[in-house]
């Protein structure tokens, strides 16, 4: 379906099926995982030395972003406090629609107009559970500032990937690898 020949694909692709799967039981080191192995695929299979991820890579990769998201989810929906799982519920159905309206009409911009915010609130509020636990989102006006200083750092991202369509993994492969 996708295309997959070399080994450094399918090793990738494994990986990125059973490591999302922590999520459910260490939430914050299974998401951190998952991130950046969503991030390092390309790099991963490259270092097979047999080319890269195929001419079918967006559509792979987006689908596996939703698996490892869909996981994310689940955690949520398991939360006492009730901001907070909505937020994750609404973040998610948001950036769902983002990657729909892409694949739809093939507009780069809809996933910069549907930023992935709910990988960053997912991994704040699993931060926060883990490490600060009393800290609270109990109010609108929490949820929101949270939302904001997240967004600082993932607007800028968003940009250069999905609106200047830059390639990360191609500078860390020429000045790091």
């Amino acid at each position: 379906m996708f295309g997959l020949t070399t080994e450094g694909q399918y090793f990738v692709v494994a990986l990125r099926l059973l490591v999302p799967l922590l999520i459910l039981r260490k939430s914050l080191l299974g998401g951190v995982l998952a991130m950046l192995l969503d991030g390092g695929d390309v790099i991963i299979v490259e270092l097979f030395r047999q080319g890269g991820m195929g001419p079918h890579y967006h559509q792979l990769d987006k689908t596996l972003d939703l698996y490892y998201f869909s996981l994310e989810l689940l955690v949520p929906l398991r939360w006492a406090e009730v901001l907070a799982r909505r937020t994750s519920v609404f973040l998610f159905l948001y950036r769902l629609a983002g990657i729909a309206l892409f694949e739809l009409t093939g507009i780069r911009m809809m996933l910069f107009v549907f930023p992935n915010m709910f990988e960053n609130w997912f991994l704040f509020c699993s931060a926060r559970d883990r490490f600060f636990w009393g800290v609270r989102l109990d109010t609108w006006q929490r949820v929101a500032v949270a939302l904001g200083l997240l967004y600082i750092p993932k607007f800028p991202q968003e940009y250069l990937l999905h609106y200047k369509e830059a390639m990360p993994w191609d500078w860390f492969k020429r000045n790091v690898l």
